[in-house]
């Protein structure tokens, strides 16, 4: 079932804010991560809102799994809108209490136990070497904010969980017909 966060201040904070707020909150990134916080998409941004929503591969109809382009042009069909890239270090700040991973293996080829992926439009999808996006996973306590890598030939599964928003005009997932499990408190549910 698709899980509706409260509303959260994305931007208005410079990079250095922002590395610092990540830094307070005890957040721990990995070298992808920090390739994309280094992006001129951090550059100093005015502050807006977005309505965040996470849901499985599966709930946005894709049973059988999809490549990471079916999964974002599927999104606006289901009355979602894709977060920006920025969103990704705002979201991990709002959502410290997430749940800890059941494993701790940090990268395997596949999409890691506990995480919830940042739904938004890869940055540099023509540099191979460049990472396609965040993702937010806890393990053993600790809340990480990490970059990934991933080719459009990756197949995710229908059980891997993004988290996308209500676009502006939107309110909330009753007025899109999804059923969401209402979440008043900034805490990452897992989504069975």
């Amino acid at each position: 079932m698709p899980v509706e966060y409260p509303q959260i201040s994305i931007g208005g904070l410079t990079r250095a804010d922002l590395r610092s707020a990540l830094v307070a909150a005890g957040v721990e990134t990995n070298p992808s991560a920090e390739t994309l916080l280094a992006s001129e998409v951090f550059d100093h941004k005015a502050a807006e809102t977005i309505h965040p929503v996470a849901l499985t591969v599966g709930e946005l109809g894709l049973t059988s799994g999809a490549r990471l382009s079916q999964i974002l042009s599927t999104a606006p069909g289901h009355g979602l809108a894709l977060c920006p890239l920025m969103a990704a270090p705002y979201l991990r700040l709002a959502m410290l209490n997430q749940e800890t991973a059941q494993d701790s293996i940090m990268s395997s080829g596949r999409v890691p136990s506990g995480s919830v992926t940042i739904a938004s439009t890869p940055p540099c999808p023509e540099i191979d070497e460049y990472p396609t996006g965040f993702y937010l996973r806890t393990i053993d306590g600790i809340s990480w904010l990490r970059g990934y890598h991933c080719t459009d030939e990756y197949i995710w599964p229908p059980t891997a969980h993004f988290m996308f928003q209500f676009p502006p005009c939107v309110d909330s997932a009753d007025n899109i017909g999804l059923r969401a499990e209402r979440s008043h408190q900034r805490i990452l549910h897992r989504v069975p």
